[in-house]
Order: C-alpha cells, then sequence, then structure tokens
C-alpha cells in the first residue's frame, strides 16, 4: 500500500496447458480429443507459422514475458489470475467437452515465479480432467502455498473465499464463481457431498443477495473485497442486461471489484459508484496464437490491470493498463500502434471514466480514472 492507495494485479485467462504446456521443460503427453487437432504440439506450430521459431524448451518464466519485470517494478499488494487449466498427470478426459486444458504438474514452476497471492479457479477448464484431476490441481497448489478459491472438495469449501492479509489490520477477499453462459457445464457445480466448482445457474437478484451477506459476514472495516466472476461469451463487447445489473448489485452489496473474465479480448470496464466493473479482462496467456477468424477483435492484445483502491473505502482512484502482446507464446510490449489502436477502444466501450491519459516512458500504460 502506497499513501492510502492497495493496488492489485487482476487479469483474465492464464492457460499454462495444451501449447504452452508443451514448449516448457516438462511437456508431458500431447494427446487432445478435439475434431480440430489431436496434437497439443500443433498448437505450437501454428503460433511459430504466425510469428517464428520457439526453441524448445523454454525457461518457466517465457510464457509471462515482460509481465515480470512489470509487475516487479509496480509492486502491488496482491496478484489475482484466473487460472484456467487443470494441474494434473491424469489422463481421463472430461466427457462433453472437446477443449480439455491441463499442465504437467512438474511444470508448476511456470505459475508460482508470477507469485500469484490467489489463484480463482471458478471456470470450465478447472476440471476438464474429472474430479480427479480437481483434486490433484487443489494438492498440487496447496503444496506450492498458492491460494485459491472457486474450487474445492464440496460446496462450502468452493465458495469459502481466498484471504490475503495487505496489512496487520487489512485483508483482501476473493471470492470466486462461474456462470454457465462461461461454458460450466451443470454438472461441474460442487455439492454438499460432490466437488466442483462454486457455480451460479443465473445471475439474478437472489444470487447477488446471498453473495453480499456471505461478504457481510466476513467483511471487516478497511478490508477489500473482490468477486471474481467467469461469465459471458468468448467473443463480442455487448454485456447483457442482467449481468449488468447483477455486476451493480454485486458492489450495492460489499463487494468493492468485479472482476469478470471469460471472454478472449478485453471488454468493457465501468465505473460505478466509486467501484469497478471489469467485464472482461480478455485473456492473459494462452495457445491461441496463429489461430484465424476473429481478427477484428486483436485477441494477442492483453491487459495487465493494476487497479488502485482508496484505504478504508476501498473507493475506486484509478486503473493502469499495461498492454502486452502475444507473440511466440510470450508476452512483449506491443508497437505504438497497437497501444493506440487499444486505447481507442477502451474509451469506446467503457463508462463512467475520463479518456484514458497514456505515460509513454519505458512503454505505453494507460490511466483510466472514474468522472
Amino acid at each position: 500500500m502506497d499513501g492510502g492507495l492497495v493496488t492489485v494485479f487482476l487479469c483474465g485467462d492464464v492457460m499454462l496447458g495444451r501449447g504452452v504446456n508443451q514448449i516448457l521443460p516438462h511437456p508431458g503427453d500431447p494427446a487432445l480429443r478435439e475434431s480440430y487437432l489431436h496434437d497439443a504440439r500443433a498448437y505450437v506450430e501454428l503460433a511459430e507459422a504466425a510469428n517464428g521459431p520457439i526453441a524448445r524448451p523454454v525457461g518457466f518464466d517465457w510464457p509471462w514475458g515482460e509481465a515480470l519485470p512489470v509487475l516487479d517494478e509496480a509492486a502491488p499488494a496482491a496478484r489475482v489470475i484466473n487460472l484456467e487449466t487443470s494441474v494434473t498427470r491424469s489422463d481421463v478426459f472430461a466427457s462433453g467437452k472437446e477443449v480439455h486444458y491441463r499442465m504437467n504438474p512438474d511444470n508448476l514452476p511456470c505459475l508460482t515465479l508470477a507469485r500469484p497471492d490467489v489463484c480463482v479457479l471458478a471456470n470450465n477448464h478447472v476440471l476438464d480432467f474429472g474430479r480427479n484431476g480437481l483434486a490433484e490441481t487443489l494438492d498440487v497448489l496447496a503444496g506450492a502455498g498458492l491460494r485459491t478459491a472457486g474450487a474445492g472438495a464440496d460446496a462450502d469449501a468452493a465458495r469459502r473465499p481466498a484471504i490475503v492479509p495487505l496489512d496487520d489490520d487489512h485483508r483482501l477477499l476473493v471470492f470466486s464463481f462461474g456462470l454457465p453462459t462461461s461454458g460450466i457445464p451443470f454438472s461441474w457445480a460442487a455439492t454438499e457431498d460432490r466437488s466442483g466448482v462454486a457455480f451460479l445457474s443465473e445471475p439474478s437478484e437472489t444470487a447477488a443477495t446471498g453473495l453480499a451477506a456471505r461478504v457481510r459476514q466476513l467483511k471487516r472495516p478497511g478490508d477489500i473485497a473482490i468477486a471474481s466472476v467467469h461469465w459471458g461469451p468468448n467473443w463480442g463487447y455487448g454485456v447483457s442486461r442482467s449481468e449488468a445489473a447483477f455486476a451493480r448489485l454485486l458492489l450495492d452489496g460489499g463487494i468493492d471489484v468485479v472482476h469478470g473474465h471469460s471472454s478472449h479480448h478485453p471488454r468493457s470496464l465501468e465505473a460505478y459508484h466509486g467501484k469497478l466493473v471489469i467485464h472482461g479482462c480478455g485473456d492473459f496467456i494462452d495457445d491461441y496464437e496463429g489461430i484465424t477468424g476473429y481478427e477484428q477483435y486483436r485477441d494477442d492484445l492483453r491487459l495487465l490491470l493494476l487497479v488502485s483502491l482508496e484505504q478504508p473505502t476501498g473507493t475506486l482512484h484509478d486503473v493502469r493498463i499495461v498492454p502486452l502482446q502475444a507473440h511466440r507464446m510470450r508476452l512483449r510490449r506491443p508497437s505504438a500502434r497497437d497501444c493506440h489502436w487499444l486505447q481507442r477502444l477502451l474509451d469506446r466501450i467503457s463508462t463512467g471514466f475520463r479518456p484514458c491519459t497514456t505515460t509513454e516512458e519505458g512503454g505505453h500504460t494507460f490511466t483510466l480514472r472514474p468522472l
């Protein structure tokens, strides 16, 4: 914390499985059961065809690229990511799904060197290798000292927030849950006697009221509460009326930041009554490079979000955005032209903010300040 502000790093989907797993030092079985491709190494070949060769194996830091020095310099009080992959050696592919993500547990240093304080898990890939795969994922992450939220051995464990100490008196509470609009199967929901994810069948007033009650029960004066939600389609900038209303109900109920993810590209940010809604962070690390069909969304451009909140109220101060770009399965700084494209997009689709201001020293950084 700095001068009465607490800064939290947020990003979208961190998908260290499939093609990314294949370039790391311990790639594991590349077999897939997709109609499109049957070998995870083919995703590496697509990336190489688009942007050049990748010398394998890469170091564990390779996928993060320029994100790591940016984070070290920013020194946020907490780092929260959506870990959208199972971490398992299981070869039992979940039925009813075509796309499956797993990372070999031996490649876990690729995750731990980014020093996430919370890995949210309520997403549509954490059970790609069944409930045994989920159990191994939870065990591996816990063994590495990583906090998780959004999945667990039963419903109580899945709904339990991750708690990060910010100082001697204040904490960050991270609640994680997912909706079926993101592709999470209903059968993945955790129950009283079954493991799974924290699952909401719809973004209703009843669901928001229930979460608000849990927030009031746990949140102390000066704490920061984040609702990390996996929702919405992969593509498109539109936000459904029900999800927009649901996000606002969460903020009215004690949540300070709604951390939305699932879309493959950034969606709108909204400042509402001094609080923040990120409707979609976009992907952060994945193996989609070289896949065509949605070029108009520029899903190669990624957002590193540094959200600064005032203490003790949790009021939004600003959002600093460092643009990055996937290139040879590594995050690098994009060109000035790409940064300007992204800045114009954010100004067009976001609400409740002044126009982006830009700092170019050491690379482009955008700052959004609420009206």
